[in-house]
């Protein structure tokens, strides 16, 4: 009778083991053999790396992999193949997310829409586009949403379309746990000039000998011995925030008087940035005769320092930053975080370029509110340093810029 599998059964008897089971057993170890290695656990995994481990720029960078080369190298997108007597086209893609972007504490819906536009079209700028062809927009909201703050919102796209051009091209809407704007952006290159021919001449020879399309602007482009510069001053978006999150009292913000003039233009720059469009005439009128087309740049969105270090690493060269000549807003140089927000503040929407020395120095002369920064030169791609040879604060708070998932 078989035994129920919920009893214990009886063991079978052990036999002894054959002589030569015996002998195996000893040469080659056994169960109890001092000869066993104890079981090793299986490997384990190695734990899966998040966007937190890669960070924005190592996420770009994989990301890249599966576009062409170079593709994810810019502010923007150059389309190939522009019409005759047209200039390339630019597409770029942003997006604004409630809570690190924007809040109702800090921005009304009408400053909402009009930073929404603005930031893809200082990207275009920032890749020397010149016409602004339109926008689309896609709209993630909860379905509490006011319809007010929606008509708000357009309404500030609107008023940024009407001052720069371009039309609202069409877009997608969906609900939503959070408020989302993603708003891709279309410009145009300037139009190559005519190419000047001989009587004798058969043929049309291009003028222009750099890597990059007339008009076009390129992180990668950047040059050692080229002049750094940027078209305006940094740090002034950041105080505005600082300004609108709260400060101790009226006029006073950390214990620092705040001139009120100077509060009401910080905040308007937060508020309202101004793409920088007006900078692009300048740039190519004072273009030296002969000189190629070879510019370097990118806007400061994310910060100077960040804007900097990404025109380096592309161009394969490091930079030196002149101290002394930092683009600071003059009336913020009493607040102890005037550098800090100069080199890291960010959404200031300036243009920081490099170019030749000599062609530097006439867009500084023709450019009110530009200046001379720096220059690049050999070394490590992506390092920065002071001209002076003091260490460059890379992790003093505040200056490597914003860092999305960190």
């Amino acid at each position: 009778m078989t035994a129920p599998d919920h009893l214990p059964k009886k063991p079978a008897a052990r036999q002894p083991p054959h002589s030569g089971e015996n002998r195996i057993c000893q040469d080659s170890g056994g169960p109890d053999g001092s000869n066993a290695e104890p079981p090793q656990p299986p490997p384990q995994p190695p734990p899966p790396q998040t966007l937190a481990d890669l960070g924005e720029w190592e996420l770009i960078r994989r990301l890249g992999a599966f576009a062409p080369p170079g593709q994810f190298a810019d502010d923007a997108a150059l389309l190939a193949g522009a019409a005759p007597g047209q200039g390339s086209l630019v597409v770029n893609t942003d997006v604004l997310v409630e809570g690190i972007h924007f809040s109702d504490a800090t921005t009304g819906p009408a400053d909402v829409g009009w930073r929404a536009a603005a930031a893809n079209l200082s990207d275009l700028a920032a890749m020397g586009a010149m016409e602004v062809v339109g926008i689309t927009v896609g709209l993630v909201a909860p379905p509490s949403t006011p319809w007010s703050w929606v008509e708000g919102v357009y309404g500030g796209l609107a008023e940024a379309l009407r001052t720069y051009g371009g039309v609202l091209l069409g877009g997608d809407c969906s609900g939503g746990d959070q408020r989302i704007l993603a708003v891709t952006a279309i410009g145009r290159l300037p139009v190559p000039p005519a190419v000047a021919r001989s009587p004798q001449a058969r043929e049309e020879r291009p003028i222009e000998a750099g890597s990059a399309p007339w008009g076009a602007i390129r992180r990668g482009d950047g040059r050692p011995g080229d002049a750094l510069l940027c078209t305006g001053p940094h740090g002034l978006s950041r105080l505005g925030l600082a300004l609108l999150q709260g400060p101790d009292s009226e006029n006073h913000w950390m214990g620092t008087w705040i001139d009120p003039a100077l509060a009401q233009r910080a905040i308007a720059a937060h508020r309202r940035p101004l793409p920088r469009f007006d900078a692009l005439p300048s740039l190519l009128a004072s273009r030296p005769e002969g000189a190629c087309w070879r510019v370097g740049g990118c806007d400061s969105s994310d910060g100077l320092a960040a804007a900097v270090r990404a025109i380096t690493a592309a161009s394969g060269c490091a930079a030196r930053l002149d101290r002394a000549r930092l683009p600071l807003e003059p009336a913020m140089a009493a607040l102890p975080q005037a550098e800090a927000w100069c080199l890291g503040g960010g959404e200031d929407f300036e243009l920081v370029l490099t170019l030749q020395p000599g062609w530097a120095a006439a867009l500084v002369a023709a450019l009110p509110g530009s200046s001379l920064i720096g220059e690049l030169v050999a070394g490590v791609p992506g390092a920065l340093g002071w001209s002076d040879g003091t260490p460059w604060p890379s992790e003093a708070p505040g200056v490597s810029g914003y860092r999305h998932f960190s």
